[in-house]
Formats: structure tokens, sequence, C-alpha cells
């Protein structure tokens, strides 16, 4: 079981690729924050009953803790709530994307991989085909900011080119 944060949900659900979360774990567990964060796609005219009627997606509140008051302070709810909830199961991985989260995460001790993981991971595993066209699809329609550089390192490290 894994713990995610919005960005990863929210870009695969706009690319068409949310599937690929259950196929690579199973079941993905969410703060309640993270499934209001995702409430807001709706406003953007989405359908979002491929999130509302996904079994595998299970909605949790997190304990109140010392952490989650301190992780509060320096980041967005989302993220807090993502990262004390994954310390709190304990999760075996906490998908989340924003870098002070991730920086904080490392800190708690809490493992972690982003969407771009979760993407290498899916091609290691043959679920796809090819990493590129899942990355053109983040950056064109999920507005997923990838550097350059890494875009390239990614394409790469799935042995594409």
């Amino acid at each position: 079981m894994v713990v995610s944060d919005t960005s990863p949900i929210s870009s695969l659900f706009r690319i068409g690729q949310l599937t690929l979360l259950q196929e690579l774990y199973f079941e993905v567990v969410i703060p309640l924050k993270v499934w209001e964060e995702l409430l807001v796609l709706a406003d953007y005219g989405h359908d979002l009953s491929a999130l509302s009627d996904a079994v595998w997606l299970r909605v949790e509140s997190t304990p109140p803790s010392v952490l989650l008051d301190q992780l509060k302070r320096t980041l967005d709810p989302g993220e807090a709530e993502a990262i004390a909830l994954a310390k709190s199961l304990p999760a075996k991985l906490l998908l989340i994307d924003e870098k002070a989260g991730r920086q904080a995460a490392k800190m708690e001790g809490v493992p972690i991989t982003g969407l771009l993981g979760v993407v290498l991971e899916a091609k290691s595993l043959g679920m796809i085909p090819s990493v590129k066209p899942i990355l053109n699809q983040l950056i064109e329609d999920a507005k997923f900011r990838i550097a350059r550089d890494l875009y390239w390192e990614i394409i790469e490290l799935a042995s594409e080119k």
C-alpha cells in the first residue's frame, strides 16, 4: 500500500493513465485534504467518476500529531497530510512531486518516489511500451513541469532515444 499526494493522481487522471497506480500498487491511500484537492478538478469540467469509483483508492483521515502540525507550517495542507499519513500507517512508499515535500518526507524517513518514478516503474514492468509519449502527454495535457535535462534523463533511464 502506498500513500499519494495530489499531483501524481491528478496528472495521471488528466492523461487517462490513472489505472497505472492500481496496476503498480493495488491500493493507494490518500488523506482527506488530497481528496478535497482532487475534487477541484470538477470545477474545470472533469468527470471525476474514475476517481470516485476507484475501489483501489482509499481516503483516510490523517491522525492529529506534532509532526502534522510542524509540516503544516511549511508545506501545503495536502503534502503535510500525505507525509504524516504515510509515516503513521506506515506506507511502503509516498508518491510526491513537490521539492519541499520530498525533502520533508526524506527527513522523516518516508520512502518516496514521484510521478516520473511511477512512469519509469510502469515501463520497466511492461505496463507501458514507452515513457516518451506519457511524458509528452503530462507536459501538454496535464501541464506537468519537467525540466529539459530531467526529461532526457528519464528517456535515457527508460532506454529510449
